[in-house]
Parts: C-alpha cells; structure tokens; sequence
C-alpha cells in the first residue's frame, strides 16, 4: 500500500514531467537551462522562495550533465 505523499507526487508527476527530469542530450540540456533561466529570474537571491529547492533541484541536474558532456576549458 503507497503513502499518502506518494500518491500525491503520482497524480502531479505528469503535470511537472516536462520539465523536471535528467538531461540525456543536448537539446534536453538546453530545455533545463532555460527553465533554469526562468527560475532564477523568479526566485532571485530568495531562499525563502517556495521555488528555491527547485531552483537547487534544476541546477543540480544540470550540472551533472555539465560533468559528464561538457569538456572543462584547458
């Protein structure tokens, strides 16, 4: 039997699929960084914001994929 706070995170998942999720190639890399973009702009320097573990969440994808696809400058 699922918990409560996994049939909730069941029933919203589809809704927020789109645009959180693991970037595998380039184009999905570009579609975080844009919607990381757009969460900076609203969250600004607020930890307090209700998006600012999502903002943390995002980057931390992102940066991931930065270390495994993106050469380091010499």
């Amino acid at each position: 039997m699922m918990n409560k706070t996994m049939v909730q995170a069941m029933e919203a998942w589809p809704a927020v699929s789109g645009f959180i999720f693991v970037p595998h190639d380039e184009s999905e890399y570009n579609q975080a960084v844009a919607f990381l973009d757009e969460l900076i702009d609203a969250v600004g320097e607020n930890e307090d914001h209700p998006l600012a573990s999502l903002m943390e969440l995002v980057g931390t994808l992102i940066e991931r994929y930065e270390s495994e696809h993106v050469p380091e400058l010499a």
